[in-house]
């Protein structure tokens, strides 16, 4: 089987929670991709933040696959 390049962009509030997230992926084998993005959230007041990371892996694509179960 001919390995996949597994794409995820995690979002969430400027925060440690966002941080988390990112860190837990990182620990899972998955590599930053690209640097962060940040956006205003007019309707909420706040920052939100942005991190695409990719995982090489050995599944065959399928679009239910379930990417942070990778």
């Amino acid at each position: 089987m001919k390995p996949i390049l597994a794409y995820r962009f995690l979002t969430g509030g400027d925060d440690a929670a966002f941080c988390h997230k990112v860190t837990e992926a990182l620990a899972n084998g998955w590599s930053l991709y690209g640097g962060p993005s940040y956006a205003f959230d007019a309707v909420a007041g706040v920052m939100r933040c942005g991190q695409a990371v990719v995982k090489e892996v050995e599944v065959a694509y399928d679009p239910a696959l379930r990417l942070g179960e990778l």
